[in-house]
Parts: structure tokens; sequence; C-alpha cells
């Protein structure tokens, strides 16, 4: 909230009672814009639905059939592998992708006293650097139609399709950010201070120890994924790629709560009772979590007000080697996404900025491309007030603030040696 603050008093020569108008002007704007409705629906919801699930004992089913049955977990190790895998897997929708991985994950670090931070780390890790890489999803679909302004320009003369397949081979910071997550797992290496996190008992909800059939956990987490490539399907008429992201979430996560009361009542887990009282106290606890949101969307609102993003990217209009082109386009969009908090837009700030300089210096086009996506990703990444980088929080029931100090000496590793990727690649 300072830094919405501070904006707005910068924004109007810190005129106070002007500023604060602006305030109350910017909130009750962002609180009619429908997406941003949406996305707050759906963190309450899925607080609904992760306390019905923990409710009905599905979790503890889980956990009893990947420990004891299966023997699919068996240390710390394999417990954040199992959440590494499903977010690798579920590459649809980031905020999706994240809230499923915790879900599963967060029990089984319960069960080995895994530090949250760390689920948290491998959600994140795993959501925007995968969703970026198959686009099958809302990238894809902004960045094809970014590309398609530049070839309509006259800079670009191949399909944007098989431009963007092009450029994604350069995404050097999502496949550095998968490697480094899967080594941070699998030889244990603490560094920053993750080294110093521990293990904290789930705070949000009382854990219930009632074990039932894993299906009350696992029903529901396939019908999310499943709806949201409908939902995605149905908003973009009949294009995937067309969908819109936020209604998808949220009629996804509105269909889901209605399933588990069907679901749980019908099969006499839950009373009409039990079952309205759960899911008004899972809501209730993400009532704070929905807050931090509007609060990263208002800065984000005011620092594209400040024009921090057009600031920074005036910078790559200045003269510089071709060879470090690519480094600098993903240096600015790193920085552009850090401060606003959105890869998106990143995005369509940095493309066609990025392709008139590639063309004018006769450089890799799909390179810089790559370079912007990226640097998008990984300020994004980084970002304290990224909506990714909340929900992951939220997700593993984690701090937002642990979240992102734990995080970033992984993030920044990723990022360093995505920098000399992009100088390495220039010269080849």
């Amino acid at each position: 909230m300072s830094g919405v603050v501070l904006g707005t008093l910068i924004l109007h020569d810190f005129n106070l009672i002007d500023s604060l108008y602006a305030i109350v002007n910017l909130f009750n704007t962002l609180l009619h814009e429908a997406w941003i409705l949406k996305t707050l629906a759906f963190v309450i919801l899925a607080g609904s639905i992760m306390a019905l699930i923990e409710k009905s004992g599905g979790v503890n089913g889980f956990v009893e059939y990947v420990l004891h049955k299966r023997s699919l977990v068996s240390s710390a190790r394999s417990a954040l592998f199992l959440s590494y895998f499903l977010g690798v897997v579920i590459f649809i929708e980031t905020s999706i992708t994240a809230l499923v991985s915790g879900a599963v994950g967060k029990p089984l670090c319960d069960k080995y006293k895994i530090p949250h931070a760390k689920l948290a780390f491998v959600c994140d890790s795993t959501s925007a650097p995968i969703g970026s890489l198959i686009v099958l999803n809302g990238y894809g679909a902004l960045l094809l139609g970014l590309i398609n302004t530049q070839i309509s320009l006259g800079y670009i003369d191949i399909n944007a399709s098989d431009m963007l397949i092009s450029a994604l081979k350069y995404n050097f910071y999502a496949l550095f950010a998968l490697g480094v997550s899967f080594a941070f797992i699998y030889f244990s290496f603490d560094i920053g201070s993750m080294r110093h996190t521990l293990y904290k008992p789930t705070q949000s909800l009382k854990r219930s120890k009632q074990s039932s059939s894993m299906f009350y956990m696992l029903l529901p987490v396939l019908l999310m994924i499943l709806l949201v490539f409908v939902f995605l399907y149905l908003t973009g008429d009949g294009d995937i790629l067309k969908g819109s992201g936020s209604s998808a979430i949220f009629y996804t996560m509105l269909t889901t709560l209605l399933f588990t009361f069907i679901y749980f009542i019908s099969t006499k887990n839950m009373s009409v009772t039990t079952w309205s009282k759960t899911a008004y106290r899972g809501a209730k606890s993400f009532v704070p979590v929905s807050f931090i949101l509007i609060f990263a969307f208002a800065m984000g609102n005011v620092t594209g007000e400040l024009q921090t993003g057009i600031y920074l990217s005036s910078f790559a209009t200045t003269n510089i080697s071709v060879y470090l082109l690519a480094g600098a386009i993903f240096l600015l969009a790193s920085l552009i996404s850090f401060s606003t908090g959105t890869s998106w837009g990143t995005f369509s700030i940095m493309v066609p900025i990025a392709v008139p300089m590639a063309v004018a210096m006769d450089a890799n086009i799909a390179l810089a491309i790559g370079a912007v996506i990226s640097g998008g990703v990984f300020g994004d990444h980084c970002s304290p007030i990224s909506d990714t980088t909340i929900i992951s929080s939220m997700a593993a029931d984690c701090e937002v603030g642990e979240h992102v100090k734990t995080q970033l000496p992984y993030a920044l590793i990723s990022g360093i040696l995505a920098l000399l990727s992009f100088i390495l690649a220039s010269y080849f």
C-alpha cells in the first residue's frame, strides 16, 4: 500500500487532496474491472475448495495412498518432485498450476516437515516458466497477437506461429528456471535465505484427521484441470488460444465448488451444514490474500501511469552492439516486469520495441522475441507484486515476503545463466 501511496503522490506533485481522491478512484476503477473481480473471486473460491477437500478427508486418503499403498513418495525429495512434475504437466493456466501443485504438495510437506517456502518455490518455478514454454494458453494468444501486429507493419515476413515457435527455443530463462528447481529438489541444495527457513505447521486451516477415499481430493483437482481447457475453449468461441484466462479460472472454480457440494453431500461425506460452514471458513481465511492481490494490481496500475516501463524501454533506443542486443532486451524486459508485476504488460511494451531494433540491426528476430519472453517471466518470477508470486505463496501456505526472499537467489542464478546464453547465442 505504501508503494501505491508514494507513486500516487509523485503523480500528483505531492498534493494530498488530489492524491487521496486519485487513490479512492483507482481502487474504485479496479473493482469495476471484470477480470480483476474474477481473479479475486478465484482466490476466495480456491480457499473454499481447499478447505472442503481438507475437511473431506481426501487429502489424508491421498497421503496414505502415495506413502503406503503405492510408495510413490518415500522422502522429502520425492514429495517435492511430485509437486514439480504436476507443475510441468499442468501447463494450461499458471494460477491453476500453482494451486494444484500446492494442494497436492502441502500435506506431503507437512508429513516430512518440509518448509513451505520450498514448496512455494517449486510451485512458482513451474507455473509461469512452463506456461511460457508450452503456449497453449493465454501467453500464446497474446504473443501471437503481438507478432501478427509486427507482421502487418512489415517487420516480419513469416507466419506468426512459426515465428513464435522459433522464439520459444530461446526462452532461456524458463528452461533454466525449470532446471534449477529440478536440481534444487534432487541435490537438496539450500542457498541464501532458504538455508534458514524452518518448517511451520499449517496455520490457515486446522488439519482434519479424518481419512477418506483419496478421490475426495483427486476428483475436484482433476475437474479443475479439465474445466480450464473447457472454459478457455468456450470463452474463445472454439479457439483455446483466444479464451479468457480470468473467466476460465473463475468458472472453473465456481463449477468445482458446486461439484464438491453435490459429490460430498450425495456420498454422505458431509452434511449441508458442514459443507456450508467449511466453505465459509475456507473463503474467509483467504480474504487477506485477495487484499494483497488488489494492492498488487493497484501498484501495477500506478507504475503504468508513471510510465515506468516506457522509461526503462527508452534505454533500448541507444546505440548498442548487435552482440549485446538480446542481452539488453532481456535485462530491460526483466526490469519492466519486476517493477510492474506483469509479464503480459512487459510483452506488450517490449515486443514492438525489440522487433524493429532487431530488423534495423540485422539481428536474429526470434532471439529478440525470446529475450522479451524470458525477461518478462524472470521479472514476474522475482516480483513481490506479481499475481503468480502471490498465488504460489497462497497455495503453499507461505508468507509472500518469505517466498520472495527465499526464491530470489535461485531466480537470479537462472537469470544470470539466461543473460549469458543470450549473449552467446548472438554470436551464432
